[in-house]
């Protein structure tokens, strides 16, 4: 639980302030904030269900930790988050923007719900899919969720896109884009193609009928193995939230935490 601890000063400000009391009575005492987001890191790491959260370790009830979830989600506290352990990596010198990798991985959702879509590579059960960047050195810089049956090639707009401005140690301007994008054959698209160079993004691909994926892999190795490191968290190596926003909240979590691993101690 230390990256929790080592991060809580970055999520304190960023949680909205609570609603006041109605007609002046507070009733129960209300679970603190501190709580209810390692409750939340707890279900995330663990993959026990909501409702089966015990108690007696300290961070209220599974639903009061869900509600908490959806309340900060709906606040875009999870993104701001992520972003603010970005800030501070970047700072540091510790994000490698010479290169980044893409690639997903797809999991099978056990109750269906939203972001979820028949899986080709499951006998078409129902599945979502986790699509990951990374810098050259492995740290997550966004994620993003959908159907198991969406192509790979239509995530890469939408997850460069969505990346925001992130700091740099020294003088210079915030990052926003990697100068080179590694890809396997998935990604071997020319729309792809076309916007990496409006974006002055150079395409490491490889050509479907052409190029072996794996001579990629001396730089590719990196985001399989994060993608480990995600669904190390059980609660997404199985799904069964069945809603975008809490599916999309723990993955987003998930990431932050595996970028927390850098911060300093202290």
């Amino acid at each position: 639980m230390c990256s929790q601890q080592r991060i809580w000063a970055l999520v304190e400000p960023l949680i909205p302030p609570q609603k006041p009391a109605v007609h002046g009575r507070t009733g129960r005492p209300r679970t603190s904030d501190r709580d209810v987001f390692e409750g939340i890191a707890f279900v995330l790491s663990t993959g026990i269900g909501w409702a089966k959260l015990p108690t007696e370790l300290g961070y209220g009830s599974g639903w009061t930790c869900w509600r908490g979830m959806h309340e900060w989600a709906d606040a875009g506290v999870f993104d701001r988050l992520h972003r603010a352990v970005l800030h501070r990596l970047g700072e540091q010198g510790q994000l490698d923007w010479s290169r980044a990798s893409l690639d997903s991985v797809s999991v099978r959702a056990i109750r269906g719900g939203e972001l979820t879509g028949s899986n080709p590579t499951d006998r078409g059960k129902a599945g979502s899919k986790y699509h990951l960047l990374v810098d050259a050195g492995g740290l997550p810089l966004n994620v993003l969720v959908s159907g198991a049956n969406r192509h790979d090639s239509m995530l890469v707009e939408p997850i460069l896109d969505g990346m925001p401005a992130i700091k740099r140690g020294g003088r210079g301007h915030p990052r926003r884009r990697p100068l080179k994008l590694h890809g396997d054959k998935g990604y071997d698209n020319p729309q792809v193609r076309r916007y990496l160079r409006r974006r002055g993004i150079t395409a490491r691909i490889a050509r479907i009928g052409r190029d072996s994926s794996a001579c990629l892999g001396r730089h590719r190795w990196v985001v399989e193995r994060t993608l480990g490191w995600l669904l190390s968290y059980k609660r997404l190596a199985l799904r069964y939230d069945r809603t975008a926003t809490t599916i999309t909240a723990l993955a987003r979590l998930a990431v932050t935490l595996i970028c927390a691993r850098r911060l300093p101690t202290n």
